[in-house]
């Protein structure tokens, strides 16, 4: 399958938007990017490209590619046939026959998908009367089509065999008009890309809204045309009240309008007509209505995910009212009051095959869903440990319940860290490790004050006592300076006296160098002492200024 929903990593912020909207299980997966971020990204094979995802994104993130640009290049070239969808009038109420008109100018051909449509009933009606289809389920919305071939394989034997109304049309233009033209849908559909990739039957996907777009970016001014007119001559017949397909039971309404008596049920809206389609395969055939009209759009075709358009639902509710009585309108019935035959339908009898517009499908096999002995270690990674965790369905994740989260994990299209449980109760851990943590450092912290306090009072001790060996060693050395003059002027004085002995003189003199020698080395040691005193005091200061900064940021620690 060729890309055709796209992610734009840059926008993408993880909001799981697109998951909740996506009725497809397994057509997002989760992606961690060189940065760390987590992104949605798509997984084209499982994807029924609905569009619900890219109307559902908020940033931007999501969008989608068409066929518009290869179409234009080749509309230079030759002549496109132009398939016109009836959605054409409730998105562009004041312009669609302007654009038509436009392509008109480029040498195009242009014809009706409510003609188409016209054929789609007229087959279903056939065969409904001839028995030849049992209980149906309607395919003319290519989502629910690849939804079914891709999720609920044993309803392709509901799926109808007849193709959708755009089909139906290219089939009646090869095959009974035999023109070989390329062909271009004009359409509101993402999806319908995908089906003119299985059945090859339609060459370009033009969405109104990428065409509006490129006629903006090309400057090209389509007319407005304010008139209430829904008539247009189109290259072939117009199409009756198959225009009603665009809107939630239109094809319901188109049976009723011949056989009133047929049980038919409705569904539409991703939220509602993907469940009822799984709930639908487990009901028994009994209950199944004879036919089960089904859009993926809960507003149908006119306000589909490509249409682009402005208009709300009363816009097109009020528009579609008046393209269905200009369509009752040109209605050609036999008999009075339109309940005789119907003439279109019988030219149809007349000239077509049924067997021209059917097709078949190619369903697959669904990847198994894991049991419950299977999930237990996912659910454990999750930090899902009871029932009660289990049970959780947040939806926060962009899934339906914690269980759909725990398969989207086994099948490797999540992660546990995308599980707003696994979050908390990876958070509350944290917090629990960080308030131990907290405590411990409290206490280290207060054991270091209490260092801190200590060593200031060992510091100023020390201190103290540096102050009173400076103190003493400078009176020591004062005195042994008196103490070395007085004994200089003594040896000086037995030297200068002759009436002492000799020998006795020298005696004294030899024993009072010897003091002076002591006292001068004494001197030099005080002076030693006085130096590294006062280095150590320097010493003292710094480390007192250190245990000072210390007591301020642990006492800051503290109160912190």
């Amino acid at each position: 399958m060729n890309e055709i929903i796209i992610v734009k990593p840059d926008k993408c912020v993880g909001c799981n938007a697109c998951i909740r909207s996506c009725p497809a299980p397994e057509a997002n997966v989760i992606r961690q990017l060189d940065d760390g971020r987590f992104i949605t990204a798509v997984n084209q094979d499982k994807c029924v490209s609905c569009g619900g995802c890219v109307k559902a994104c908020n940033h931007g993130a999501r969008d989608y590619v068409d066929d518009t640009e290869e179409c234009m290049s080749n509309v230079i070239k030759e002549k496109v046939i132009i398939m016109a969808d009836p959605a054409i009038k409730t998105v562009f109420p004041n312009k669609w026959k302007g654009i038509l008109d436009w392509f008109r100018k480029q040498g195009c051909i242009i014809y009706d998908v409510s003609f188409g449509a016209d054929i789609c009933t007229w087959a279903h009606l056939r065969m409904i009367e001839q028995n030849k289809v049992g209980n149906i389920i309607t395919q003319h919305c290519p989502a629910i089509v690849k939804y079914i071939e891709l999720y609920q394989p044993k309803l392709l034997s509901n799926l109808s065999p007849i193709h959708s109304p755009v089909a139906c049309g290219v089939t009646y233009i090869r095959k009974y008009l035999r023109r070989t033209n390329p062909i271009a849908m004009l359409s509101p559909c993402i999806a319908k890309t995908v089906e003119f990739q299985e059945t090859d039957m339609v060459d370009f996907n033009v969405t109104f809204k990428k065409l509006a777009e490129y006629f903006d970016r090309n400057g090209i001014n389509i007319p407005t045309d304010s008139g209430n007119d829904y008539s247009y001559k189109f290259d072939d017949q117009a199409g009756q009240f198959g225009t009603a397909y665009s809107r939630p039971g239109g094809f319901r309404d188109n049976l009723w309008l011949h056989d009133p008596e047929i049980n038919i049920a409705t569904s539409e809206g991703v939220h509602k007509v993907y469940p009822e389609l799984d709930m639908y395969a487990k009901m028994s055939e009994s209950k199944h209505p004879a036919v089960y009209d089904v859009l993926s759009c809960e507003f149908g075709c006119n306000i589909g995910p490509a249409s682009g358009t402005n208009q709300n639902i009363f816009d097109v509710t009020a528009t579609m009212r008046s393209i269905e009585n200009e369509a009752k309108e040109r209605r050609n019935f036999s008999g009075i009051r339109g309940r005789g035959e119907d003439k279109l339908f019988k030219k149809f009898d007349e000239e077509l095959r049924i067997a021209d517009f059917l097709r078949t499908y190619k369903g697959s096999m669904p990847t198994p869903i894991p049991n419950d002995k299977q999930l237990e270690p996912i659910f454990a990674k999750m930090g899902m440990h009871n029932d009660t965790d289990r049970k959780y369905d947040c939806h926060a994740c962009g899934y339906n319940s914690c269980r759909d989260m725990a398969i989207a994990i086994s099948r490797g299209l999540n992660t546990p860290d995308n599980c707003i449980v696994h979050a908390k109760s990876v958070l509350t851990a944290r917090h629990s490790e960080l308030a131990k943590q907290h405590e411990r450092l409290a206490e280290i912290t207060s054991e270091c004050l209490e260092l801190s306090t200590k060593l200031k009072q060992d510091v100023d001790h020390i201190t103290t006592n540096m102050n009173a060996i400076g103190e003493s060693t400078s009176a020591t050395s004062e005195r042994a300076t008196v103490v070395k003059d007085l004994l200089t002027n003594v040896v000086a004085f037995c030297n200068d006296n002759p009436s002492m002995e000799e020998d006795t003189v020298n005696q004294l003199i030899s024993i009072l160098q010897t003091t002076i020698s002591a006292f001068s080395a004494l001197d030099d040691n005080v002076n030693i002492t006085n130096k590294s005193s006062s280095e150590i005091n320097t010493a003292i200061i710094a480390i007192s200024d250190l245990v000072e900064n210390i007591n301020k940021i642990l006492i800051q620690s503290e109160e912190n």
